[in-house]
């Protein structure tokens, strides 16, 4: 039997993710690769929490570009998410993988709203919780909400899966040849460096307490459980490298 290195995650999946190769909306090949993936990591005992974000629908900054109120703009995105994490959520129990969604956001008809002891029982029952709506306030990122769901429901890592890049690198590796990618960053190295892996609010909310991130790639199949095992792929970003 293989000993999963961790026992409770947090899984942010990006917007653009779950777009696949589209580039826009959502790709049912990647999503259901997605599901198969996340499976294979609940079917080892782990406890699973999901964080969508809805850049592959909306994104608020673009909209307040646009003209659009930034706060109304913000709560169009944590709209985004919340259909992100119905068809994610779709996905899972199609190949039978008990989910529920909860968002920030009251909407009691399509989603449970989000109580903390509610979800930590969920996760307790071997059920996957997809946290929806971002935080439930404008001007803050779904990286931000990864963060917070994880100090609150006590999870030992964030597992910040990426469709472009399979770790951190000094610069883009796609405009820049001479890009390095690290193994091992601290979330001061991270925010000094302008690294951009999650914005300055996330990061100092998952130094402060001490909550590891590891980035890498979702579009290699088996990724997700090959982290969850232990297997060294990706960065790993930490309050100090030891």
């Amino acid at each position: 039997m293989e000993q999963p290195k961790f026992k409770r995650i947090v899984l942010k999946l990006s917007g653009e993710a779950l777009a696949g190769q589209l580039g826009y909306g959502i790709d049912s090949q990647t999503i259901n690769s997605i599901a198969e993936q996340v499976k294979s990591v609940h079917e080892l005992g782990v406890e699973v929490a999901i964080v969508c974000g809805g850049g592959n629908i909306w994104r608020g900054i673009a909209g307040s570009a646009k003209g659009i109120d930034r706060a109304t703009a913000d709560y169009m995105g944590m709209l985004a998410t919340v259909m992100n994490s119905l068809a994610l959520q779709d996905a899972l129990e199609n190949v039978g993988v008990p989910t529920r969604v909860q968002t920030s956001i009251s909407m009691q008809q399509i989603a449970e709203p989000y109580i903390r002891r509610r979800a930590m029982r969920h996760l307790e029952k071997g059920r996957v919780v997809i946290f929806a709506a971002g935080t439930g306030n404008p001007f803050f990122s779904t990286d931000t909400t990864a963060a917070l769901r994880a100090a609150e429901i006590e999870a030992e890592v964030i597992l910040m899966a990426k469709n472009k890049v399979d770790g951190v690198y000094s610069a883009d590796p796609f405009k820049d040849k001479t890009a390095i990618k690290y193994e091992t960053l601290t979330y001061l190295e991270v925010i000094s460096n302008n690294l951009g892996v999650m914005d300055t609010t996330a990061s100092s909310l998952c130094m402060d307490n001490n909550i590891p991130l590891i980035v890498f790639s979702i579009m290699e199949e088996g990724n997700i459980k090959r982290v969850v095992l232990g297997d060294k792929i990706g960065t790993i970003v930490q309050g100090s490298v030891v």
